[in-house]
């Protein structure tokens, strides 16, 4: 147990570097809205490269850059942490890994807002099965509403399969992250954990991207893309994300990663030209509702036992302990 002088030192340390960072910069809001543009924007740049080295290869390369770059800036300290530090870490970056690679190979297959909407059901459908309230079963249907027209009305038939079942799992995954990325977190500084985490997650990726792609990752204008990608998409936004929960309600942070799906429909048409029919926009905006909606019943429900909201303290509650309720939001 710490002792009070030290406690109380800890605090006001807090207070101060969160007073600076609200003083100073875009806040909370602007650091999760300025991730979620930043990773889909820079999801859309993989996508255009993914010809050049294939998808596994370019999340290898994307790891790998974002990787070195985190444990360059961060030199998080390897020593002094226990072991379950460590097996946090090493299930995050095995999580990155998983996410990213199943994620790529979706949208090497089918357009980027249809395969972000898909990816969302996985920590939308955590959200709706946490809650025991009947108006969860609403959402449940306006997901699975906007799914259905999402397939063409038809079970995906105007979409390919595999992305389809790959866009799922990335879901999944994803879902796993949001246990993992508030874990780590809490666990380590700044972002340390993260830096760690993707290290773990660039050497589990390494030996897929080079069976895939080998030569084809040592090319100077592929690397540069991707040294690019790996801003966009990796260092930058999760960086964003993990500091921001550290002084953002969860619930509010969910609600913000809800957008995603829209964001990065624009992404694929500014950068992909792949636009979206009207039932794709509905389909799309049906989702994005329903995950909204989840995770502010949720909240709701929370204030009405007299709970408190998600201290700003730290990253994002996730059935970290044995009265949480399982992941309450769709976090990236």
């Amino acid at each position: 147990m710490a002792q009070p002088e030290a406690a109380g030192a800890a605090d006001a340390a807090a207070a101060d570097r969160g007073g600076a960072a609200r003083g100073a910069g875009l806040g909370p809001i602007g650091l999760v809205l300025a991730g979620c543009v930043s990773v889909q924007f820079g999801g859309a740049v993989a996508v255009s490269l993914m010809p050049r080295a294939g998808a596994l290869g370019i999340v290898t390369l994307r790891l790998l850059f974002a990787a070195v770059i985190l444990l360059v800036v961060c030199r998080p300290r390897v020593r002094g942490h226990s072991r379950a530090d460590w097996g946090t870490v090493l299930a995050f970056g095995a999580t990155l890994a998983a996410m990213n690679g199943l994620f790529y190979q979706a949208v090497a297959r089918i357009p980027l807002g249809p395969a972000v909407t898909l990816e969302v059901l996985g920590p939308l459908a955590l959200s709706v099965l946490a809650s025991r309230r009947l108006v969860n079963v609403v959402w449940a249907g306006l997901a699975l509403c906007g799914v259905f027209l999402l397939g063409g009305g038809g079970g995906f038939g105007s979409l390919d399969r595999v992305g389809v079942a790959y866009a799922l799992a990335a879901g999944a995954a994803w879902a796993v992250y949001i246990v993992f990325s508030a874990r780590t977190g809490r666990r380590f500084p700044q972002a340390d954990g993260l830096a760690l985490a993707m290290a773990v997650g660039a050497v589990l990726a390494l030996p897929l991207g080079i069976a895939e792609s080998g030569s084809k990752l040592t090319v100077p204008s592929t690397l540069g893309l991707a040294a690019a990608v790996a801003l966009m998409s990796s260092v930058l936004p999760y960086t964003l994300e993990l500091l921001a929960l550290r002084r953002l309600p969860a619930s509010t942070f969910a609600v913000m990663m809800s957008l995603e799906p829209a964001i990065a429909a624009v992404a694929g048409f500014l950068i992909l030209d792949q636009g979206l029919t009207l039932v794709e926009g509905l389909a799309i905006t049906l989702v994005i509702a329903a995950s909204m909606g989840a995770v502010r019943t949720q909240v709701g429900r929370g204030r009405a036992k007299g709970l408190p909201e998600e201290p700003k303290g730290g990253a994002a509650r996730a059935s970290s302990g044995p009265d949480a309720e399982g992941p309450a939001s769709p976090e990236k």
